[in-house]
């Protein structure tokens, strides 16, 4: 059996999706040692699975970015919109 070292470097000779998938999977049987109050580590396992099964559900960071500004300018405008009262 290869030493920590050697399954890192065989590891990170993987492609990106393949890391994703092995760290994944050596994280998923540790679910019970992890603290994870909020389920947060389950539910990013969950998405992941979710990606694997359907790659054609992620967005670019440049499509991420551009629909989150996008979103702030509408909040931004209906803010701008709403009238202003006075408690005076």
């Amino acid at each position: 059996m290869g030493s920590i070292l050697e399954i890192e470097k065989l590891a990170l000779d993987l492609t990106e999706q393949e890391r994703a998938t092995l760290a994944a999977n050596l994280l998923n049987p540790l679910s019970g040692v992890l603290s994870d109050e909020d389920e947060g580590v389950a539910e990013a396992l969950r998405r992941g699975a979710g990606l694997d099964a359907d790659p054609g559900q992620s967005i670019s960071l440049s499509e991420l970015d551009s629909k989150s500004k996008a979103a702030v300018a509408d909040v931004s405008k209906f803010i701008h919109k709403s009238p202003q009262t006075s408690l005076g």
